[in-house]
């Protein structure tokens, strides 16, 4: 991830097992770590059975919202990708039960490798 990147707050992938120790306390049983993408403190972790934002609140990132969604319950996403002059990807992800979608910016790197993620794990 490049300098500006973290200064703008673009996602982008890091490696699994970077975050393993972190995130073993709340990654079930039976589930596995498949990607991670990191934006400065949040992360957005695919696994083998949900898509789990995390989002780290606060000056100090003590406070952390843990939101999953199991991979059956979204009903549609949509990527929009970088322009010439717009440098930011977007994805909105769509719950069941939810009106409004998921809405967040991303790295253009990072957009095809989210997609398929997403993709591999509904279909």
């Amino acid at each position: 991830m490049g300098f500006l990147d973290k200064m703008l707050g673009n996602a982008s992938e890091i490696d699994v097992s970077d975050v393993q120790d972190e995130l073993d306390p709340i990654i079930g049983a039976n589930e596995s770590i498949e990607r991670v993408f990191k934006e400065i403190r949040d992360m957005y972790v695919f696994t083998n059975k949900r898509l789990l934002l995390i989002d780290k609140q606060g000056l100090t990132g003590k406070k952390v919202e843990y939101h999953s969604i199991p991979y059956r319950a979204i009903t549609q996403f949509k990527i929009e990708s970088a322009g010439r002059f717009d440098m930011d990807s977007e994805i909105k992800i769509w719950v069941s039960g939810q009106s409004e979608p998921i809405e967040k910016e991303l790295n253009k790197d990072v957009v095809v490798g989210i997609q398929k993620t997403l993709a591999d794990s509904m279909f």
